[in-house]
């Protein structure tokens, strides 16, 4: 009798079905490994194999055993599923489909993504013969699954796993996938709900309440850049330095913070709406594509479920294939299905692109506090004004939404945080995109560290603590006048009477920091022994509590007027700002020449403010923008050694440094976003902190493993360890 089942149960196919212990025998630990070290193994399996969570069979049969995969495929693969990054274990009502290149994942995963017309597994990038296909019809039980090799006959009454794919003839023209179901709405109206519950705080965060007002403070410092101006003297031009951070907590809350782990607490930021429109486009085939998605993946899986994101993409045309919805559990897991469902193919349509993205953002019904687009493309707009046509960079920001627009006077501001990937992207258009929107640059060279990229900038993005931060600078002393205010990008205002200047600031990160030069003209001192310059005043919104606070009690900036002084140093801190400005506008200089082609002239320009730089008080002390400054304006000379060069590399990273430097916020280039790198400046503790995330997260676990304590200064508030 037995032997008879188990020829019933071969003809039948029912030897397909293999049980899997929880804890086979000949299982080994996980190995580490990073998204992109997932690779094909040597000996692929012969013909797809499908695991369903079925019972065991009561006799081990040799052709059940033949199932398992090859024990040189990547063991975390096998327990991971690399769309949902979600455990695949047996007996959890999950069926689990295994490719022909032994690459494992969940039935209802693989085969939503190859719905879309994908062929390509999602790790390792093989092309498959047979693909996983759902047929609406079947009569099977929850849990059990028919494999239907491919030379069955054919029941269309059953489930086909499996589906033979026809090679494309190589002449033939390439098909544009659709990335939906049916037609877009006219209003992008229908974003997800925000979670309305009140955050309750993690155990053992006593410090912090559900919605605590003093999350989100600013300090202010100013430092003249001497301390004494004899009476009977003058000085014109002289400086003064205001400088700003945002902290997360007062400093009598930071000295009573311990050290936290990963991940922060929600309570201590504001959630974001997060729109990524992404470049699709045919030059986006292969490996840029699969690094896209994994990093998209680390984006997906640090948002929390307070957080909203819509991702948009775009070749010839752009299309929304996620709608704006929360990122909880379900909400993740469908954002990686849509990611992982990307087909490159077609032109490139930025502006459509971004017409899509902030279209999503104004259609919304709801709002969290933070919004912001993140931009990727490869190659140049050629849908817009088309291949090989001239056109000015007014006449492309002129196409670009209004609501972009940083200065548009508009209530929303939706700044666009653009990428570069490669070398072969328009840099120009790029970084104009995110200068007139207030976002920033980033020159992906290397294409492997796109998601590093990206995780220093929602590092920010997700540690924003104040908004519409505006800084008010008043003349104190009757003789006094504002000669200038060096803002970088920040708009900045000096009246009619020259006694008042402002600077609208916007939005800053958890410790971030920002810093101004004022220039005053110093009459004589007359006869008094002190002298009062200038009061500073702030003006912005915790986004947390959705508090509107004004600071005015700022000490006055005084100098001492004595009849007479001897040397004086000049402020270190007021000599740094000067270096980095004095390098800011040498890069803008060298840029401009460089564009007409005069690049040893541009080189000059570089040398000369690298030996100005390094010559200064601050830079023979080894001070830590100083280096970061000369290391940087090298790499510019070297990046314009010749006109091959600068056209591959050196303009984008310049361009990338201009916005760093314009708007004191970390950027990625180069190499700036490894930790030995020298050209780092602006990263704050969670760019930090998320970047390290990124550069050893392993496979299905978002956790940095060995699991580490941050620093006791870091973004987020402190909280004990649980045991």
């Amino acid at each position: 009798m037995n032997s008879t089942w188990k020829k019933l149960k071969l003809a039948l196919g029912f030897n397909m079905c293999l049980y899997t212990p929880p804890n086979p025998p000949d299982s080994l630990p996980s190995m580490p490994s990073r998204f992109s070290d997932a690779a094909a193994p040597s000996n692929l399996l012969s013909q797809a194999s499908f695991i369903s969570d079925c019972h065991p069979p009561t006799t081990p049969t040799s052709s059940s055993s033949g199932l398992r995969l090859s024990k040189s495929s990547t063991r975390s693969s096998k327990r991971t599923c690399a769309i949902c990054l979600t455990a695949m274990k047996p007996g959890k009502g999950h069926a689990i489909f295994t490719a022909e290149c032994s690459h494992s994942f969940h039935f209802h995963c693989i085969t939503s993504n190859v719905k879309h017309g994908n062929q390509i597994c999602p790790i390792c990038r093989a092309k498959w013969k047979e693909i996983p296909l759902q047929s609406p019809a079947s009569d099977l039980p929850n849990g059990m699954m028919r494999f239907n090799q491919i030379d069955w006959s054919r029941d269309d009454s059953w489930m086909t796993v499996l589906r033979r794919v026809r090679p494309t003839p190589i002449d033939a023209p390439r098909p544009i996938a659709s990335q939906s179901h049916g037609p877009e709405p006219d209003l992008f109206d229908d974003d997800e709900v925000l979670d309305h519950q009140p955050v309750i705080p993690d155990e053992g965060t006593p410090f912090v309440d559900a919605v605590d007002s003093s999350i989100g403070t600013i300090e202010v410092k100013t430092y003249p850049e001497v301390s004494a101006v004899a009476r009977s003297a003058v000085h014109d031009n002289f400086t003064v330095l205001v400088h700003i951070k945002a902290s997360l907590t007062s400093q009598s809350q930071r000295c009573r913070e311990t050290p936290i782990p990963f991940p922060p607490s929600r309570s201590s930021r504001a959630p974001v709406d997060l729109v990524t429109v992404l470049d699709i486009s045919g030059s986006m085939a292969g490996t840029k594509l699969a690094l896209l998605k994994r990093a998209m993946g680390f984006v997906i899986q640090n948002l929390g479920p307070s957080d909203r994101l819509s991702v948009i993409s775009f070749s010839s045309t752009a299309r929304r294939v996620f709608s704006l919805r929360r990122m909880t559990e379900s909400g993740q897991q469908q954002a990686l299905q849509a990611i992982n469902s990307l087909v490159s193919n077609g032109g490139t349509n930025i502006v459509d692109g971004l017409k899509k993205g902030t279209k999503v953002l104004l259609d919304r019904k709801w709002k969290n506090p933070v919004c912001s687009i993140m931009l990727l493309s490869d190659g140049q707009d050629t849908y817009t004004f088309g291949m090989g046509s001239s056109r000015s960079e007014t006449d492309y920001l002129s196409l670009l939404p209004v609501a972009i627009r940083r200065n548009s006077n508009t209530a929303l501001q939706i700044p666009v945080h653009s990428f570069g990937f490669g070398t072969d992207h328009d840099a120009t258009a790029m970084h104009a995109i995110s200068e007139i929107s207030g976002g920033t640059f980033s020159f992906v060279e290397a294409e492997a560290t796109i998601q590093d990229a990206f995780a220093q900038c929602i590092g920010g993005l997700l540690s924003v603590v104040v908004q519409e931060l505006q800084v008010r600078i008043e003349c104190v002393h009757p003789s006094l006048q504002l000669g200038s205010l060096k803002a970088g990008n920040y708009r900045s205002n000096i009246d009619a009477d020259s006694r008042i200047g402002t600077i609208n600031v916007g939005d800053l990160y958890a410790e971030e920091e920002r810093d101004f030069l004022v220039t005053i003209n110093v009459p004589y001192g007359d006869s008094i022994d002190e002298m009062s310059l200038l009061k500073v005043k702030c003006a912005y919104r915790k986004p947390i509590a959705n508090e509107a606070v004004t600071l005015e009690d700022i000490e006055e900036v005084k100098i001492k007027r004595p009849n007479a002084i001897g040397e004086q140093s000049v402020s270190i801190e007021v000599d740094r700002q000067r270096n980095r400005i004095h390098a800011l506008e040498s890069m803008a200089k060298a840029r401009v020449v460089a564009e007409r082609g005069d690049l040893a002239n541009a080189v000059s320009i570089l040398e000369s403010c690298y030996r100005a730089v390094s010559e200064t008080i601050s830079g023979q002390a080894g001070d830590h923008l100083c280096t970061a400054l000369c290391a940087e304006l090298k790499e510019m000379k070297e990046r314009m050694e010749n006109r091959r060069i600068y056209e591959a590399s050196g303009r984008a990273y310049v361009l990338s440094g201009l916005s760093s430097h314009s708007w004191q916020r970390a950027t990625a280039r180069g190499d700036s976003t490894h930790n030995t790198s020298l050209v780092q400046a602006y990263q704050t503790p969670s760019m930090v902190d998320m970047l390290t995330r990124s550069q050893t997260m392993i496979v299905g676990n978002p956790t940095p493993r060995p699991q580490r304590t941050l620093r006791p200064t870091m973004t987020f508030p402190a909280r004990t360890r649980q045991r």
